[in-house]
Formats: structure tokens, C-alpha cells, sequence
């Protein structure tokens, strides 16, 4: 029997999940990893995610990604959980067993380490980094980071919701957590935008002189110009990328972890990216 996968959130619509696992498998047609339908974007109630959780399960689905804003609530469905969802508390890939099993993994951090590593040849280790914003999207990210490199300041409009997110890190100390205010003077080899600022087209307060030179501006978003985008380009950023090659990587992972194989992303990225 095919398995079946969705992708899970409020809202879900503009969800590209669909097109790239589809692409995905059909890398692996004729064989077991391909035998997969992934076109579902479920809408679940804003208070009824483990219900439909439940759901999902009784009708025979293998697995679910999740997307905003439930990352959280998916970490306490899980019944199991890899060692970096457990660190961040946050979870968007659930993998169903036929025993009552739900195992959770956050592949955020990798997709998008992968994607500045491999796709924007950007070199993380020995760079000073910023990660603006404490939520669900930069939990799923801070610890891969850190692990990487130690040079990480956070940036939050409500300082303590990331002092809560660092506190989780081994050697915290190391990381600085920052009001916008503090920033003024600082310069930053990679700016990684991770707040939801780019849905209400607004741009989080960053001063003037953020960027060093040979910058990298990220913004996790993907499919729009934000505001943030727009600001790194007018301020020396050297390098401004969206977060689709994210988003496509960190399906990877998802895959790999439902049906054992790792696809190619070059090709999926590239025809994303058509217009």
C-alpha cells in the first residue's frame, strides 16, 4: 500500500511541502522510497492539533510536517524525540509507528545549515552570528547554530523569551542575548531573520552598520522581498538570500527519516525558483 504524508498548520495554504516531496519521490520511482503521496495540507483548529494528530493516525498516514504555529504542540505528541527536538522543545517532522509510536524531529537547523554550507557556500564556523527572534522557527535553528559556532548573539523585542530559548544550550554563557537597542556599533558576518516580521511586511528595528563586510543576510521566509531583505541590500549586505533553500532542505531530512533515502535538492530548488 502507498503511504501517505501531509504537512500541518494555521494557515497552510501557501504550504509548498506538497510540491517538494512529490519531487522528491519521484527521484525514487520503481522503488520503495518512492512509493509515497504527500499532497494533503491539513488546517487544523488552532486549539484541536493533538486531535488531529489522532486523527491522521486512525486513517493510516505514516508522518506529517509541521509548520506554524505548532511546532510546540508537536513536541509534547511525540512519544519520542531526537536529541536536538528535545533540546529546542520543538518539533516540525513526526514519523507514526503501527505500535502507537510518534517520533519527533526538528530538521530545521540542519535544512538551514545545509542550505548556507552547500547552496550559498557561506562558511558558518569562525563567523559572528546573529538570530533575531525567540519562537518556534528560531528554536528550531539556535541549536544547530551554536553547535557550529559558539560566536551566536540572539536578538528578541522580549528579551526573556530568549534568555528561556538559550538557557537549553550547553555552555550558554557563551551566547549573548540581546535587546535591538544593544545592537547599535555591533557588526555581524551572518544576520539570520527568524521572527514572522516579514508576514505583516514589517522590518524588525535593526540600526545602520549591522552588516560586516562579505556579509550574509537570511531571511527564513521564502516566496516574498521582506522588509528585512530590502534593509540588508540598502546596508552592504554582501549576500541576501530567502529561506526556500531552507525550506527544501529541511524537507530532505524529513524524508530521509520516513524513507530511508536522501534525495537531490539542487533540482528541486532550481525549479521552485522559476518563475
Amino acid at each position: 500500500m502507498t503511504d501517505r504524508y501531509a504537512v500541518i498548520g494555521n494557515p497552510i495554504s501557501h504550504s509548498k511541502s506538497p510540491e517538494i516531496h512529490t519531487m522528491f519521490s519521484e527521484q525514487f520511482k520503481g522503488k520503495p522510497a518512492g512509493d509515497m503521496v504527500y499532497k494533503d495540507r491539513i488546517l487544523a483548529p488552532l486549539d484541536g492539533f493533538a486531535e488531529t494528530i489522532e486523527r491522521l493516525r486512525k486513517e493510516g498516514y505514516k508522518g506529517c510536517n509541521v509548520t506554524v504555529p505548532f511546532k510546540f504542540e508537536a513536541f509534547q505528541v511525540a512519544t519520542q524525540r531526537t536529541g536536538p527536538a528535545q533540546i529546542m522543545q520543538a518539533v516540525n517532522t513526526l514519523k507514526f509507528f503501527d505500535d502507537g509510536r510518534i517520533f519527533g524531529d526538528n530538521t530545521d537547523g540542519k535544512g538551514l545549515v545545509r542550505d548556507i554550507k552547500e547552496n550559498l557556500h557561506f562558511d558558518i564556523v569562525g563567523k559572528h552570528i546573529l538570530l533575531m527572534g525567540a519562537g518556534g522557527a528560531a528554536h528550531g535553528v539556535a541549536q544547530p547554530l551554536f553547535d557550529i559556532n559558539r560566536n551566536l548573539a540572539v536578538v528578541n523585542r522580549t528579551v526573556e523569551k530568549a534568555r528561556h530559548m538559550t538557557d537549553a544550550f550547553d555552555k550558554q554563557d557563551q551566547t549573548t542575548v540581546n535587546t535591538y537597542e544593544e545592537l547599535v556599533g555591533q557588526r555581524f558576518d551572518l544576520v539570520i531573520n527568524a521572527t514572522s516580521s516579514g508576514l505583516s511586511d514589517e522590518m524588525p528595528p535593526l540600526p545602520p552598520g549591522i552588516f560586516a563586510p562579505g556579509a550574509l543576510a537570511y531571511d527564513m521566509m521564502y516566496g516574498r522581498d521582506t522588509p528585512f531583505m530590502k534593509f540588508a541590500r540598502a546596508n552592504g549586505a554582501a549576500t541576501v538570500s530567502d529561506g526556500l533553500g531552507m525550506l527544501v532542505e529541511q524537507a530532505a531530512e524529513s524524508f530521509f527519516l520516513w524513507r530511508g533515502e536522501r534525495p537531490d535538492t539542487v533540482p528541486v530548488i532550481a525549479t521552485l525558483r522559476l518563475p
